[in-house]
């Protein structure tokens, strides 16, 4: 099928020459988000992304609800598009010269709730937005927020990245309709801790079965009375975990490239119906 893009080429990544290089640095950023406490969780994503600027990242990824959790009081906290909280995320990014992705806040579009992953370019812009596909009803989110419908491509230092969240995880149709067309998925999560097996398993499946990176953010601490345990990785096209603790410590970073999926896919050729 032929994926809709939301393109953001041509803001350039801050460290990298040209938006055509081959790499990009990325940033796990796994924090506790807090619960209902926007202030506080700007607070501490802003002291991830000046960590993530001094170690060369390109890109801080960002869990689910970052702002205030995997709340279902989407009327006391639902913002527009140019929301308090929003803007501040944009600032954090413009400061800290970064690509954003995260779950900035809960949206409010077209008179409904939608739980959104937001792309900020490094002068602070929101570039793109995606909006959860397959809620988790289990919680009862398919009563407060409204499905999306269309999958977000972008384009960050000539690298094309498929954005999902949580539990599209659990659906590999999903990422097999952008799988060829990208070189790794972004996954940010609040995923609690009684199903942490099932992330493991199914974040390295998803790179594997589509010969793709797969960079996944899950938050840490409690929240709404569960508890989680992050477990933020990213895996290369053939599973292999490729992340690593920075040099100060704070979080973890990985270099993903194009020439990595390129030749994953020339040395192990899938057939169209199975790679699509």
């Amino acid at each position: 099928m032929q994926v809709p893009r939301q393109n953001a080429l041509g803001l350039v990544s801050p460290n990298k020459t040209s938006s055509k290089s081959d790499a990009l640095n990325v940033a796990l950023g796994e924090y506790d988000t807090g619960w209902h406490d926007p202030a506080l969780s700007l607070e501490r994503a802003a002291e991830l992304a000046r960590d993530a600027s001094k170690v060369g990242a390109d890109l801080l990824v960002l869990p689910e609800m970052c702002i205030t959790g995997f709340t279902m009081e989407a009327a006391s906290f639902a913002e527009p598009e140019d929301g308090q909280s929003i803007k501040a995320l944009g600032k954090v990014a413009a400061d800290n010269r970064l690509w954003i992705i995260g779950g900035a806040s809960i949206r409010k579009t077209d008179g409904r709730y939608v739980n959104s992953a937001l792309v900020f370019s490094p002068d602070g812009e929101l570039v793109t937005s995606y909006e959860k596909q397959r809620l988790f009803g289990y919680a009862g989110e398919t009563d407060v927020y409204s499905a999306g419908e269309s999958h977000c491509v972008v384009d960050i230092g000539g690298m094309s990245l498929g954005v999902f969240i949580c539990f599209d995880l659990r659906f590999p149709e999903l990422f097999r309709e952008v799988g060829r067309d990208v070189d790794a998925f972004v996954l940010i999560a609040n995923w609690p801790n009684a199903r942490q097996r099932h992330w493991e398993v199914l974040t390295q499946a998803r790179a594997i079965e589509n010969q793709a990176y797969m960079i996944a953010v899950n938050r840490i601490g409690e929240g709404g009375g569960l508890t989680y345990e992050g477990g933020s990785i990213v895996f290369d096209p053939w599973g292999e975990r490729c992340d690593r603790a920075a040099a100060n410590g704070s979080l973890r970073i990985a270099e993903i490239t194009r020439s990595g999926v390129e030749r994953a896919r020339k040395a192990f050729p899938l057939p169209a119906a199975v790679a699509r």
